[in-house]
């Protein structure tokens, strides 16, 4: 008897919040229920939901755009890895810094660097603003 193994279509979602405080942990609430629907092992979930934070937070404080811009978050989920997604309307790309005891913020990106696999940003092509993004694997369950 020969079986194959179903690949499955990557799943996508997207959403677009206003470019507010309130829209951080919004983007985490979302993202937790869809992870759950996901079934996504809870380490990657409790990692995903952190980095997704940082990224919404950046993109409301330090993207300085015209008001009722929006910002996009959005997660892909493949057979293997989570890529999360965040889009606003300022070209300016972020870089990780190194912040200094006494500095209640600043740490973000570092946070990112350390527990994505990997991420990046760049200029949206055709487009206004940037997209900052970060990519975990899945584990396979033993």
């Amino acid at each position: 008897m020969h079986t194959t193994q179903t690949v499955k279509p990557p799943q996508d979602i997207e959403w677009r919040l206003p470019r507010h405080a309130r829209s951080v942990g919004r983007a985490r609430m979302l993202f937790r229920e869809q992870a759950g629907s996901w079934e996504l092992p809870q380490d990657v979930t409790e990692t995903a939901e952190l980095l997704l934070s940082e990224l919404m937070t950046n993109a409301y404080r330090h993207a300085k755009v015209p008001a009722g811009r929006e910002i996009r978050a959005r997660a892909v989920l493949t057979q293997d890895r989570l890529r999360v997604l965040v889009t606003d309307a300022s070209g300016a790309l972020p870089a990780p810094r190194t912040a200094s005891a006494e500095e209640e913020s600043g740490r973000g990106l570092a946070l990112v660097e350390m527990l994505a696999d990997e991420w990046g940003a760049e200029v949206r092509e055709g487009g206004v603003g940037k997209v900052v993004w970060f990519e975990l694997g899945l584990t396979p369950p033993d």
